[in-house]
């Protein structure tokens, strides 16, 4: 016997039993933001690597540790896509999308890191995101910001999770900050962790995010990005606040909060949860300004964010939010006798006709009457319709409901009617 081919280490098959929840949540995803007037961009699973290296940042974690990068045929070096931004610049600017006009996308589809997996995080992974193009005042910051809070409203997670903000400034703003940062970190390098000594010239703001419980307590005493602000960088963020409290949003300003990728600057932010064990970060975003000149573009303001859905969907479902989820069938057509079998799926074809949206299974692959009932009662159905050469005979149709209720007779008008009333609970 052949040896059985399992799935790649941190790449998951989404089965049946949980395709459901997430069809819920990517319907839920499609009709928020639609809401707000944003349209979807598709773009490549694999890109040029340089696209990564060159928006992202060549000393983040992403590009040196965790690509899937290799050398095609023609020697060019490309990569699976690990986050979305990047590739929706690259589009925009190559399709002529982006300068001098305002874009509102979101994107969702899977992405790819080669770090260790672990519950809610994989290898493939998928992401959903929202990017603004052409809008440079703290108003759409809000807007994005007021969009995920709506999100959390929909899901029934208003209350699990928490918003945290920071600003972080223009280019200069950081690059004079940093020396301080730096200078400061020299002083107690033997009390940095490994991760944090190796970043602490090459991306040190890093530093701020680390994990390590020492690091922080040290940290305490460092200095302080929003003192080395200008004038409209603090008004920017103080504009964003006050925002987002005339809209009712419940915010933490976190000054540590830097985010991992290169090309963020001003806004920052993400919403983090403790219902998964410990705190994990469930949506983040911010601005990047710079990002489209970077990769080859005319300077143009943008901000936005993403999530993982499979952590939004262990999420929900950890908190038991997945009670309605659609049945696989609304009706089971059983079908007694080669007859009955021919007049059953031409039947199940007029009902799907007639009645829009409703789900009808059929009986195939013969068997008695237990057998057939005991299969549409295990595909969920609300009602078994059977056809056998009594009900051809006479043009009826036996209706057995399978949650409660009593059997009885219809003929195919009065069932359609009552399809279209079942379809609609």
């Amino acid at each position: 016997m052949a040896k059985q081919i399992q799935a790649i280490r941190g790449m998951n098959d989404c089965l049946p039993a949980d395709t459901a929840k997430w069809q819920q949540v990517e319907s839920t995803l499609r009709q928020l933001v639609a809401g707000y007037g944003y349209q979807e961009i598709r773009t490549p699973i694999v890109e040029m690597t340089n696209l990564f290296t060159r928006g992202i940042g060549e000393v983040t974690d992403i590009v040196e540790k965790e690509m899937y990068t290799f050398e095609d045929r023609n020697g060019d070096h490309l990569s699976l896509r690990p986050e979305g931004t990047a590739s929706t610049v690259r589009a925009g600017n190559q399709h002529g999308l982006l300068y001098n006009q305002e874009q509102r996308l979101w994107y969702m589809g899977p992405m790819f890191r080669h770090e260790r997996p672990q519950k809610g995080r994989y290898r493939q992974f998928h992401q959903f995101g929202v990017e603004v193009y052409g809008l440079a005042g703290p108003d759409i910051d809000a807007e994005v910001l007021l969009m995920s809070a709506a999100l959390w409203q929909q899901l029934g997670l208003s209350e699990h999770v928490r918003l945290e903000l920071n600003t972080i400034g223009n280019a200069d703003e950081r690059a004079a900050y940093r020396d301080a940062l730096v200078a400061f970190l020299e002083q107690h390098h033997d009390k940095l962790d490994e991760d944090s000594q190796r970043r602490l010239h090459s991306n040190p703001l890093r530093v701020l995010d680390s994990k390590d419980q020492g690091v922080q307590a040290l940290l305490a005493d460092a200095p302080v990005l929003t003192d080395y602000l200008n004038e409209e960088s603090q008004q920017h963020f103080q504009t964003l606040c006050e925002l987002l409290s005339a809209a009712g949003i419940e915010y933490t300003i976190n000054p540590r909060l830097v985010r991992g990728l290169d090309y963020y600057n001003r806004t920052v932010f993400e919403w983090v949860t403790d219902s998964l064990g410990s705190q994990g970060t469930v949506l983040a975003g911010g601005r990047y300004d710079s990002l489209v000149g970077q990769l080859g573009g005319k300077d143009t303001p943008a901000v936005g964010f993403a999530m993982g859905i499979e952590r939004l969907v262990l999420l929900l479902d950890t908190l038991g939010k997945f009670d309605n989820l659609p049945r696989q069938a609304d009706v089971y057509l059983c079908a007694m006798g080669d007859a009955a079998v021919a007049a059953g799926l031409q039947l199940a074809q007029e009902l799907r006709q007639s009645v829009a949206g409703l789900k009808v299974l059929t009986h195939c692959g013969g068997g008695n009457f237990k057998k057939q009932m005991k299969r549409a009662d295990k595909s969920g159905a609300e009602w078994a319709l059977i056809l056998g050469d009594d009900e051809l005979q006479q043009g009826l149709v036996t209706v057995k409901p399978l949650r409660g209720g009593e059997q009885r007779q219809l003929s195919k008008a009065a069932l359609i009617e009552e399809l279209a009333a079942l379809v609609q609970i």
